[in-house]
């Protein structure tokens, strides 16, 4: 397996190449912008020849409450968690259609079925924004190209840094307790890769958990 890893800042995406081996190609890249992702699909196609698989994992979390949000908060939000990913959609689709196969998997969130962290807010909204639009993208691409999947994957909180990066700062999320290790969340989406399945959840009992809440709402879920 061969794998094209992108991130912004060189020296860490070398690092983590350097890591996986000689199979890894870094391509440094910022995914919310359009032009960089078609650089990054041509780069890709050029050196393997075909993509069998694009991942979208793009994301940033806020820590505001919604009654305080911004213009410009909702804009990065939306810009980065939602527009990232429809960049790649978008981008990769030509190639995967030309193909007649290929799989999308956009990593979404566990608060994109549940959004119980008041203080996400937006993030909250930009991932409903995303599981809506990956859906419609399903739907839209079943009908004339059957062979392409699209996979939403829902994580709940993973040890990372995510909580520190979030637009007006937050917690570490791998101080808080009940934090997935990073490890496990990517084994869900390995497994996805090879069972192409249309919609998985990172941790035992989320779904279960998102239909907790709905019942709880006096709702359907």
């Amino acid at each position: 397996m061969t794998a094209v890893l992108v991130a912004r800042h060189r020296d860490g995406l070398e690092a983590v190449a350097a890591e996986a081996g000689a199979r890894a190609h870094p391509i440094v890249a910022d995914m919310t912008r359009r032009e960089d992702v078609k650089r990054v699909v041509g780069e890709a196609i050029a050196r393997f020849g075909h993509v069998d698989v694009w991942v979208n994992n793009v994301g940033r979390g806020i820590t505001m409450v919604p009654s305080k949000l911004t213009d410009a908060d909702i804009d990065e939000m939306i810009q980065v968690n939602v527009k990232s990913a429809l960049y790649g959609m978008q981008e990769i689709l030509p190639h995967m259609k030309e193909r007649g196969s290929g799989h999308i998997i956009n990593v979404s969130s566990l608060l994109g079925r549940i959004p119980y962290a008041v203080f996400r807010s937006a993030y909250n909204g930009a991932k409903h924004f995303l599981n809506a639009l990956t859906a419609n993208f399903r739907s839209e691409i079943a009908e004339t190209h059957p062979g392409i999947q699209v996979t939403l994957v829902s994580p709940g909180l993973v040890a990372t840094e995510f909580g520190l990066n979030a637009r007006h700062g937050g917690p570490d999320s791998r101080q808080l307790p009940n934090a997935q290790p990073v490890g496990e969340v990517a084994q869900v989406i390995a497994d996805a890769i090879e069972s192409r399945v249309a919609d998985v959840y990172t941790r035992a009992g989320s779904r279960v958990r998102v239909v907790e809440y709905f019942a709880a709402q006096g709702r359907d879920p």
